[in-house]
């Protein structure tokens, strides 16, 4: 199959719709994970070591206190938790 074609073979009888990621627009880029994906970086809280969670947008969700705290609270939703440095 050539990934640059639009067959959709197997994936139409699933439901599920093909395309090519190279051609989405701005917008339906930066919506691409919002659902999905929550980012958790380092932080200084009042002086102390915290961890910011943030939607795949940068739109701030939580703070935690420990690292694995804010991963599991990612899970929980049901989320996937993307570690930045």
């Amino acid at each position: 199959m050539d990934a640059n074609t639009n067959d959709t073979g197997a994936a139409a009888g699933m439901g599920l719709v093909r395309f090519d990621i190279r051609h989405l627009s701005e917008s339906q880029l930066a919506q691409l994970g919002l659902q999905q994906i929550a980012y958790i970086r380092p932080m200084l809280v009042n002086g102390e070591q915290g961890y910011a969670i943030h939607a795949a947008d940068g739109t701030p969700m939580a703070v935690a206190g420990d690292r694995n705290v804010a991963i599991a609270a990612v899970l929980q939703q049901e989320m996937v938790p993307a570690l930045v440095h």
